[in-house]
């Protein structure tokens, strides 16, 4: 059973099936609300529901634009992608990780990077030669682009080098994605250290935060049982022990005082 699967049932077992989700909570079948720091490894990141990226998909589709034919949304991906790594950019669009990541390595095999929002290890992204972004839309589960420094796709493309082809997204989800990639740049400029650290007192004891990402303390061997734990805490953490669970933005620190109270650690001796 892949992680996720194995967290979705868990979470239907216990409270039943997801009703509705805003922010960084979800409300269940059985009228309770959980706060999740999965955010579906970060493409929730701002937020589920409400948000402008999911209104501006919802009147683009109002028009019926749906087809695969180019709109006026089309380049301006790249313009957004651009604006968010600091430096003009060609950027090719995939809906699957290994093809994107085949496709920046193609460019840059030395230097390709994925994009990651509040990076405390400073990387400066006009640097990078491939750079691949992940928009922060939690309903678009398989959208990729890669952002290439234009010379490299000139080079390529004057040496008649067989290039990545891009794959066309609807209108909707296009213009989606660009209000995605603003709402960022945007929530990269207030979102700090100050909204992150105020939960250390509880989440440091399971795991060491970097930024708003939390790497878990807790024993590998350990952590499925840990999982369980923190849905009984009325928590949702990464099923995946590789892929950090994230501080919930805006949440009262009230969500932790399950946890706080009920150790891991008392019940497992698995810290």
């Amino acid at each position: 059973m892949l992680p996720i699967d194995f967290l979705a049932s868990e979470i239907t077992n216990r409270y039943g099936t997801i009703q509705r989700a805003r922010g960084c909570f979800l409300y269940t079948r059985k009228g309770i609300r959980l706060t999740d720091m999965y955010q579906e490894g970060g493409r929730a990141v701002l937020g589920w529901g409400g948000s402008s990226a999911f209104t501006m998909f919802k009147n683009v589709l109002n028009r019926g634009l749906t087809g695969s034919f180019d709109s006026d949304y089309t380049p301006r991906i790249a313009k957004a992608v651009s604006d968010l790594l600091a430096g003009d950019r060609t950027v090719y669009t995939f809906t699957d990780r290994t093809a994107a990541l085949k496709a920046a390595l193609f460019f840059s095999k030395d230097n390709t990077s994925f994009w990651k929002p509040w990076n405390q290890e400073h990387i400066d992204w006009r640097d990078v030669d491939a750079v691949i972004v992940i928009p922060p839309l939690p309903w678009a589960s398989s959208l990729y682009f890669v952002a290439v420094k234009p010379l490299l796709s000139e080079i390529n493309a004057a040496a008649d080098n067989p290039m990545p082809e891009s794959t066309r997204i609807p209108a909707a989800l296009s213009a989606a994605s660009v209000r995605s990639l603003y709402d960022m740049i945007s929530a990269l400029q207030y979102r700090e250290e100050k909204d992150w650290f105020i939960y250390d007192t509880v989440l440091s004891h399971y795991w060491t935060r970097k930024g708003p990402y939390l790497y878990p303390k807790i024993d590998e061997t350990n952590y499925g049982a840990f999982i369980l734990h923190c849905l009984d805490c009325g928590l949702v953490i990464s099923p995946d022990y590789n892929i950090p669970s994230i501080v919930p933005f805006g949440a009262d620190k009230g969500v932790f005082s399950k946890l706080k109270n009920f150790s891991f650690e008392a019940e497992r001796g698995s810290v």
